[in-house]
């Protein structure tokens, strides 16, 4: 039998849910389709979800073009 076959293979999930408390995925971007990265940047920002998706729209998912951009928000 081929290497393959010699031990069982674990099971691991398709993708891993990432801890918001632990930080970003990236520090310098912000990825719309993680949604701990978007509680994280929510919280690190203190807006909605939603308003940060609307920014991220608008402005991309730069960090700093975020952060820029909801400075004048407030």
């Amino acid at each position: 039998m081929s290497e393959h076959h010699d031990a069982p293979k674990a099971h691991e999930p398709h993708a891993a849910h990432k801890d918001p408390s632990k930080g970003p995925s990236s520090p310098s971007e912000i990825n719309p389709k993680v949604s701990s990265d978007i509680a994280y940047w929510a919280k690190e920002f203190h807006v909605t979800s939603q308003v940060l998706h609307e920014a991220i729209r608008v402005h991309g998912t730069h960090v700093d073009k975020i952060r820029a951009a909801l400075t004048h928000h407030t």
